[in-house]
């Protein structure tokens, strides 16, 4: 009986070990399946603290390529058929060279203090149609203070749901954006991958690494073949 007991005790304790293998993993598949979505007007903006001078600094959007390169996904994962573009439903505003070089600037003015983190934005919108028609009125640059009233609360008659990733000096906000009183959201599989993407990131530690195109190093950059190193 003894004996018996003890291997009852491994097996509970060994139980919740094994679900928690990939927290995250999981919490984005849940996530995914049954995303929390809320009106436009009630759903949590991007956060800054107590870093009120972060509210001027700008973000810009970003081209498709930038995006796959910032998720580390090749556009040859994604193009299934020769006209297809990888997630044709997504807006990205990234930190503009400004913003990066005011990063920089700020934590060194007060001494380590001032953050060093830098924001990414993602819209993922139920339907091409959606996103194209707010293509005609959304910037192709925005101060950070002005993203939660023009863009977030600016999408009347929508519905959001509000993911947030931190990654080193980078913090990622993702919004999937739909109509009001619809069912589902169409564009789960792309809202998956693109979650799946950012828990498989690995901490960006200088900011500037995501600005990098592919030939160059960052911090989710393997180089092909021999490279030369100065020593």
């Amino acid at each position: 009986m003894g004996e018996k007991e003890k291997k009852k005790k491994k097996q509970k304790h060994q139980h919740p070990i094994e679900e928690q293998h990939h927290p995250q993993q999981q919490q984005a598949d849940k996530s995914t399946k049954d995303p929390p979505f809320k009106p436009s007007s009630d759903v949590k903006g991007i956060r800054f603290g107590g870093q009120f001078i972060v509210k001027s600094f700008t973000v810009r959007r970003a081209s498709h390529l930038e995006l796959l390169h910032l998720l580390s996904h090749p556009p040859s994962h994604q193009q299934h058929h020769a006209n297809s573009i990888p997630f044709p439903s997504t807006i990205t505003y990234l930190p503009t060279n400004f913003t990066i070089l005011a990063h920089h600037a700020w934590h060194t003015l007060t001494l380590g203090l001032g953050t060093k983190k830098s924001k990414v934005i993602l819209f993922i919108f139920e339907s091409e149609s959606m996103k194209s028609a707010v293509d005609h009125f959304w910037p192709s640059a925005i101060s950070l203070g002005e993203v939660n009233k023009k863009l977030i609360r600016g999408l009347l008659g929508c519905e959001m749901a509000r993911f947030k990733f931190r990654k080193g000096c980078i913090t990622f906000y993702l919004y999937a954006v739909r109509h009001v009183g619809i069912t589902g959201f169409s564009r789960a599989d792309d809202l998956r991958m693109i979650l799946q993407s950012l828990v498989a990131l690995n901490d960006f530690l200088d900011h500037t690494a995501m600005l990098a195109l592919p030939s160059q190093r960052s911090i989710c950059f393997s180089p092909q073949g021999p490279v030369a190193m100065a020593h």
